[in-house]
């Protein structure tokens, strides 16, 4: 099951109130903000991790998209604005 991260109602992040360990069953309540990487979307959190797995090469990335380079660097620099925005919040 995905990890919902906006409300349902108004569309804002949600933050994390519980989670509990599966094995001894101790559980930590609070409100925590979620890491910057899972307030983006999953496609975005795709993109981020396909780059590691290419060993950072935007040019890999895009031969394997299928897309050109130009069209795959504004891809990148459009999530590391997006990142830096939530960053910064």
């Amino acid at each position: 099951m995905k990890l919902p991260i906006t409300c349902p109602s108004c569309e804002h992040n949600l933050n994390v109130s519980q989670m509990k360990c599966p094995d001894c069953g101790t559980q930590v309540s609070g409100d925590y903000e979620l890491p910057v990487f899972l307030k983006l979307k999953r496609d975005e959190q795709d993109f981020i991790l396909n780059f590691f797995l290419s060993s950072g090469s935007i040019k890999e990335m895009a031969k394997q998209a299928d897309l050109s380079y130009p069209t795959m660097r504004n891809k990148m620099d459009d999530l590391i604005e997006k990142i830096t925005k939530l960053n910064t919040l």
